[in-house]
């Protein structure tokens, strides 16, 4: 698909999608906003059958696909909500490993946590360090109340992380796109 096929937001370029310039720091990581040349980082955390396997999307069939989906979703969503999912790129090497961050979701009017990484990175704490400075700049920079995290039953992982970060069981929900199985709904109240 080239650009001309495109509808005309995704023939945009970098700068006019961005509103904001958010980078959050962890001891590990520099959180980022998504830009076009992330596209080959963005496909492979969008193509790893393992890194999507409780999330429900599919595989992204092409380059062109991903590049569509980083317009659609995280590019997208910082022009019109002024947040969205961030890159997570290790300090000592520069390599984009994952993303997390706040996602509005107008269908369900709340705002969820997510985070995905590469196989590679699993089990090395980078998605509860990346959370909290999620979380810290929800609460300080967006004065948001409330995060929620959806998570498949099976991923004890993931439940395990959002334990750790404070999260509280609220109830089984349907999410109207993945009909396949009801997601554990997880919330978070932020501040006082």
């Amino acid at each position: 698909i080239s650009n001309t096929q495109l509808p005309e937001y995704h023939c945009k370029t970098e700068v006019e999608f961005r509103m904001t310039d958010t980078r959050l720091g962890t001891e590990r990581l520099l959180l980022r906003e998504f830009k076009f040349d992330d596209v080959e980082a963005f496909y492979a955390l969008g193509s790893n059958p393992s890194a999507i396997r409780y999330v429900g999307n599919q595989p992204f069939a092409s380059r062109e696909v991903a590049r569509q989906t980083l317009a659609d979703a995280p590019l997208h969503d910082y022009a019109t909500y002024g947040y969205g999912r961030l890159a997570c790129v290790l300090k000592e090497s520069g390599a984009l490993i994952g993303f997390c961050g706040p996602k509005f979701l107008p269908e369900m009017q709340e705002v969820d946590l997510g985070y995905r990484f590469l196989p590679s990175f699993w089990g090395r704490g980078f998605a509860t360090e990346s959370s909290r400075a999620v979380i810290a700049y929800a609460r300080d920079q967006l004065q948001l109340k409330r995060l929620v995290a959806w998570v498949h039953p099976d991923n004890v992982r993931s439940v395990r992380v959002l334990t750790k970060l404070g999260f509280a069981f609220e109830r089984k929900t349907a999410i109207p796109s993945l009909s396949y199985v009801d997601f554990d709904l997880y919330a978070k109240r932020l501040g006082s």
